[in-house]
């Protein structure tokens, strides 16, 4: 029987909370975000099945769980996979909200005492620390301005397997000959440099010379491939900044044994984030 003949459909899960993205779904190709008036996307509480694909090893690693969720639970984001990745923080809170509240338990453990302890962590707070706006200013470099943007998840995504590769060289070099394995430290490294400028280059969106303006990755990359050192660092170094600048804030903690203060990571591990 078809969905709209379904007696029951008044019944179906409804919107729980809506979200604005940091973003305000701005710079999207056509077709990624079905962006409603208000910029306010309907979240979802989460299925059965939504919560069984997050508990899915595979579906995890090569990041089609987090895809197969936005799809459910945020149906106006019509392609998960080009979200850039201060928006999908975003939409993964507003996900963990709907399911269960605005607040998260973590674990925490007081650097001075070393005790551990619960916190709970505010999503909504969260969510309203997030920003994109940063992303507006461009580097002055020499005759060259070049502008940044945030990877996509599906770039993220493709990153984050290759570094996996790179680790796993890395957890194997104790097992081989001292010939093989300078051979596999050397290859090690090389994969490192060109994973990271590889990235970089995908978080360039243009660069404008005096006479051009340039925004083909093959391009860009080339560029960073044969550029000075100290020019390098000064473009990697300033993505660096406006991506911190971006993030979640570290989560700011009074110890509950010895009331020392201090600053925590939070990040978004799927698997913890809705296990």
């Amino acid at each position: 029987m078809a969905t709209q003949n379904n007696p029951l459909k008044q019944y179906f899960r409804r919107p729980a909370i809506y979200i604005k993205l940091p973003s305000g779904g701005k710079n999207y190709a056509p077709g990624v975000i079905n962006m409603p008036p208000n910029e306010e996307l309907p979240v979802y509480p989460m299925t059965a099945i939504d919560e069984i694909t997050t508990r899915t090893p595979d579906a995890l690693f090569n990041g089609s769980a987090v895809a197969e969720l936005i799809t459910s639970c945020v149906p106006s984001i019509k392609d998960p996979w080009s979200l850039n990745n201060i928006d999908l923080d975003a939409v993964l809170i507003g996900i963990r909200t709907a399911a269960g509240g605005n607040k998260i338990e973590i674990q925490t453990t007081c650097p001075s005492c070393t005790e551990e302890a619960i916190f709970d962590v505010n999503l909504v707070g969260l969510l309203n620390n997030l920003n994109i706006n940063n992303y507006e200013q461009e580097l002055v470099l020499g005759e060259l301005i070049i502008k940044f943007r945030p990877l996509t998840y599906q770039q993220v995504n493709e990153i984050s397997t290759s570094q996996f590769q790179v680790q796993k060289i890395f957890e194997r070099l104790d097992a081989m000959e001292p010939e093989e394995k300078n051979a596999k430290i050397k290859e090690a490294l090389i994969l490192t440099t060109n994973l990271t400028i590889d990235a970089l280059s995908k978080t360039i969106q243009y660069i404008k010379t005096p006479t051009a303006y340039v925004e083909e990755t093959s391009f860009i990359l080339e560029f960073l491939q044969n550029l000075d050192k100290n020019d390098f660092t000064k473009i990697k170094d300033y993505n660096v900044e406006l991506k911190q600048s971006s993030e979640m804030k570290p989560l700011h903690i009074t110890c509950i044994h010895c009331k020392h203060e201090y600053d925590q990571t939070f990040t978004l591990n799927i698997s913890d984030f809705f296990g």
